[in-house]
């Protein structure tokens, strides 16, 4: 089958990729653009898996602050070199985190930052819920995962909907960016101020 420049070029639009990779997937999937971006998410995961063991000391520190001057959000957001930290992509990414933290008001950065006595509080909370409502017992620990992934969903950064994007989480965005960058990019902290 043979890929035209155009379907090439619109594949690069939408993920960032090079040209020769952008070319395989479509190859590979027999020209759905659709079935190549899957692909490509798949191969951005697997490739930002490798790169998280590497070194990040550098980045920059993206932030937004709201038209009404009430609201100040910043994300540092860390890569390997100065080189992709002063690159427009990277900045404008440090940037749209910012927005997201503004918009999505996250409290924690992922799973593992969750305080252990919260988690247990929200577990009890849950089956104390489940129990009252009469569910079987055999339910319940379905009905208690199904509310702590919610809960993380809401709370945490990374597993947040991405404000720009609701059909990816922060953490499929941070994927994409490392496989469009090619280094290991991590979120370091981030800070919310309002008035």
């Amino acid at each position: 089958m043979k890929i035209s420049i155009n379907e090439i070029q619109i594949l690069r639009d939408r993920t960032g990729v090079g040209v020769v990779d952008a070319k395989s997937a479509l190859e590979k999937s027999g020209g759905d653009i659709e079935a190549a971006i899957v692909a490509l998410r798949k191969a951005g995961k697997k490739v930002a898996e490798k790169k998280q063991s590497r070194q990040t000391r550098e980045g920059t520190v993206g932030f937004y602050l709201h038209s009404n001057k009430k609201l100040l959000a910043a994300v540092a957001v860390a890569c390997e070199t100065d080189f992709v930290a002063r690159t427009e992509a990277f900045q404008e990414l440090a940037h749209d985190l910012a927005m997201h933290v503004a918009a999505a008001n996250p409290q924690f950065l992922n799973v593992e930052s969750i305080p252990a006595d919260l988690l247990e509080k929200e577990i009890e909370i849950a089956r104390s819920q489940a129990e009252d409502e009469g569910k079987p017992a055999k339910i319940i620990e379905n009905i208690i995962n199904g509310k702590i992934a919610k809960f993380t969903e809401e709370h945490c950064l990374l597993k947040q909907k991405y404000f720009k994007e609701d059909k990816k989480t922060v953490e499929q965005i941070l994927e994409e960016a490392i496989q469009k960058l090619g280094e290991n990019i991590q979120i370091k902290n981030f800070v919310r101020f309002t008035v």
